[in-house]
Formats: structure tokens, sequence, C-alpha cells
């Protein structure tokens, strides 16, 4: 193994990130030494058993960020503060028992929804954007179809208004692509997060916000509000290239052919393929050790670093001998985490139903729907953390709205 530090950042992350994490994995072993923006040094956890052993730890491998030995080096400026963030009052950085009532009480929240309801605002929003291209006989399933509709969905589910579902798709977008409007579509968000907040607390209804706001856990207005953020985010981009790559599988792969035209047994198939293969959260940041440890034939030392390579570890030979084989009904991926910090199982579940009726409408409302460039010019985002499609362009035979 070497010791020379990998830069987590460059186009092979978004040309070829397989081979590379293949390299990662063949030259360093399956705990990898990386830089982050502005050489910060972590371990990338690429293997299987290894990164089941971080996210299964939680004392050891700790989710406060209060923890990193390298907050004295950290610039106010430094891009990847939102992604890496110290004193942040979401669940994403509480531990212990106030975690667990913390997340009982999201998954409360969420296991409330009714699967009936949530598949009708689904296929209606779907239906929207769907009539909304189907004459013109062409579009980018990215930009006006994936991109939009997994937030106008949650939304609704969170409580917002059905008007105030499309800003909240401009912002959230702002805000995730982490340009010159990033900072302006946060705003949006926390501020309309805060209007509904205040709403819910004299109006309750049967909606997520306000069922969390029932809770008797005792959690603040501005905890719950950080945790409807985190759950607007994480559920939205995710999605969007769940279904983003799910489509560019089945029309890019002629296993999966059969689907587009009629049948769909093969749609869930396609969508547990992407999340072995092309899983949408390939890195995410982090824990932080408590204490200096071993792990991976690595030193590591207190404080240290570790982001989980969710998509090393799907592809590692030790547990994927034939790569090229189906995976079937085989769901022991990592796409969804572990632990006790793992996506909770009811939003899973939502994040499901969402992606495979945004798929089976497409196939449903659109015949004969192929790839309108060559399947070798699509790219993705240039990102190590979230792994989605730039366009997908397609043509089709017209048909008119519903």
């Amino acid at each position: 193994m070497t010791t020379e530090a990998v830069p987590l950042s460059g186009p092979r992350f978004q040309t070829e990130p397989a081979r590379l994490y293949r390299e990662m994995r063949r030259e360093h072993g399956p705990v990898t030494p990386v830089l982050l923006d502005g050489d910060v040094p972590a371990w990338l956890v690429l293997g299987y058993r290894e990164l089941h052993q971080v996210t299964g730890d939680p004392v050891l491998f700790s989710r406060d960020s209060d923890l990193w030995n390298q907050w004295d080096t950290i610039p106010d400026d430094w891009p990847l503060l939102p992604m890496i963030g110290r004193k942040q009052p979401s669940i994403l950085y509480t531990v212990g028992e106030r975690h667990r009532e913390r997340a009982a009480m999201i998954s409360n929240a969420l296991q409330e929804v009714d699967a009936s309801e949530l598949r009708g605002h689904a296929e209606r929003f779907a239906d929207e954007l769907i009539d909304a291209v189907c004459a013109k006989g062409e579009s980018d399933l990215i930009a006006n179809y994936a991109m939009l509709l997994p937030v106008r969905v949650l939304a609704r589910l969170f409580g917002f208004s059905d008007e105030q579902g499309p800003g909240l798709v401009t912002a959230l977008n702002d805000m995730i692509d982490g340009r010159d409007r990033a900072i302006a579509g946060q705003t949006h968000v926390i501020s309309s997060m805060a209007g509904l907040l205040a709403d819910r607390r004299a109006n309750p209804a049967e909606d997520v916000v306000s069922r969390m706001l029932a809770d008797t856990s005792g959690f603040t207005d501005e905890e719950i509000g950080q945790d409807v953020v985190v759950m607007l985010a994480a559920g939205h981009q995710p999605t969007a290239d769940w279904i983003g790559n799910s489509l560019r599988l089945m029309l890019t792969d002629d296993r999966f052919a059969a689907s587009l035209f009629g049948g769909r047994n093969s749609v869930a198939e396609a969508m547990n393929e992407v999340l072995w293969e092309d899983t949408p959260s390939q890195n995410i940041a982090g824990r932080w050790a408590s204490r200096d440890t071993h792990l991976g034939g690595r030193r590591i030392r207190a404080g240290d670093l570790l982001l989980l390579g969710l998509q090393g570890a799907n592809s590692d030979p030790q547990v994927r001998t034939d790569g090229s084989a189906l995976t079937g009904g085989n769901n022991a991926h990592f796409s969804f985490g572990h632990g006790e910090h793992r996506c909770p199982f009811p939003a899973q579940e939502i994040a499901e139903v969402i992606a495979r009726t945004a798929i089976e409408v497409v196939l449903d409302r659109l015949p004969d729907i192929d790839l309108a460039v060559p399947a070798e010019s699509l790219t993705r985002r240039p990102s190590p953390w979230l792994r989605g499609l730039t366009e997908l362009p397609v043509r089709f035979t017209p048909v008119p709205a519903l």
C-alpha cells in the first residue's frame, strides 16, 4: 500500500469512477488517504467490510464533527463547509440517545404517510411534467423531469402548498448546485420552512411537519426546521439522480429493453442495479475517529475524518465476485447507508415510490422513447459526492397532453 494521498476531485469522478475506485483499492487498500479542497487530509473507506465496521460503531467512529482535528486549518470560505459543517443543529450531527430520539421522531412522522396518497401525488406531478413536453416529441428528462419531480412530491407531503412547490424546486436545485445562486436558494428554503413551521404551530394538519411538531420529545422549532431542510435536500437530489440513472440504464442496456415496450418487471430490477453499480450517493462525509485506532491496515488518529465510499464498497470484489451479474433482489448495498445514521426506512420507501412512479409514467406516456444522442456522449456532473447526469435528451412520437 502507498501512503501518497489521492485528490478527491478531477474529471475521472465524472468519466470513469468505477475504474478510479479499483485503482485506489489496488494501490492503497480498502482505506485510502485522500485530499479534499485546499489539500485537507481525510480517509476514503472503500472496503465493504471496513465500511460496515465504520458505520456500525457510532462510538468509535462518531458523527460529531466537533471532533475533527483539522478545524484550525479550515478557512471560513471553505467550499465544503455546507457539507461538513460545525455546530449544526440538525440530525446529521446529533449523536447518542438524542440522535435516537430524533431519528424516531422523523421515522414516526414519515411512517404515517399514506402509500396510495404518496403514489397519487407522484403520478399527478409526473403527469403535469410530461404534459408540458409530450407534444414536442423530444425533451431533456433531467432538466424537464427528474430534477423537478421529487421536491414537488416531498413539499406536498411536508405541508407546503402546491403553489409553493415550483419556487422550492428552483431554490433547492440552486442550493445543491453550489454556485452563485446557492446562498439565495438556501435563504429561500429556510425562510419557507420557518413560515411553514409557524403556520403549522397555529394550524396543525395531516402532514409530516405537523406530526413532527406534535412529537413530545422536546425538540425546538429550529431543530425541526433544520431536520426538514435535511430531509428535503437528502430526499430530492439522490432521488432525482436515481430516476435519471435508471432511465439511462434502461435506454442503453439491452438487458432492460423489454421494459421499454410494455413490460414492468424490470423497472425495479433496473433501479436496484443502479443502487449497486451507479448509485447517486457515491461518497458521504463522514465520520470522525473518537480515539486512535486501526482500520484496513491504516493507523487512524483521533479526530481524523473518514469519508464513506458507498460506491467503492458496493463494487468491492471481496463481496462482488462477479461484477457483471445482475444484482436481482440483492439489496445489501450501502446506497442508503448503514447503522443508526442510515437513511430511515420510511424515507427509503418514499424515495422508491417516487422514483418508480416517475419511471413508469415516462414509459406509459412516451411511446417508442429513445435516446436522442449517442449513449457515449452522455455526461455526468463533475462531483465525487453525488453522481447524476447533466442531461438525458430523448425523442419519442408526439402525443397529446392528458
